[in-house]
């Protein structure tokens, strides 16, 4: 897969497993909530409900192994062009398989 990504958490389903900050601890964090949420490029947490950012290119397989193993399934990965779910609860099918 060489589109680019996106990824946002939704902090309603997250169960602070942690498997997400272990496969990218760069694109995610823990907060004093003790949920996971997403950091943009500066590496700075974004906690806005649904914020999604940018999926550095040399992350993408761990950001999607994180959505596919993510036991809250809340994690969403999404084509940056079009929307388009790739990993997820909401993907139709395996990414690693495209």
């Amino acid at each position: 897969m060489d589109e680019a990504l996106r990824v946002a958490v939704d902090q309603d389903l997250c169960t602070g497993d942690g498997l997400c900050v272990q496969y990218a601890p760069d694109v995610f964090e823990f907060d004093i909530d003790g949920l996971a949420y997403v950091k943009d490029s500066t590496g700075e947490l974004q906690m806005a409900p649904g914020k999604r950012v940018d999926v550095p290119t040399h992350l993408r397989l761990d950001v999607i192994d994180a959505a596919r193993d993510c036991p809250g399934e809340c994690i969403h990965v999404t084509r940056a062009s079009d929307d388009v779910p790739v990993a997820g609860p909401l993907a139709e099918s395996d990414p690693a398989a495209a």
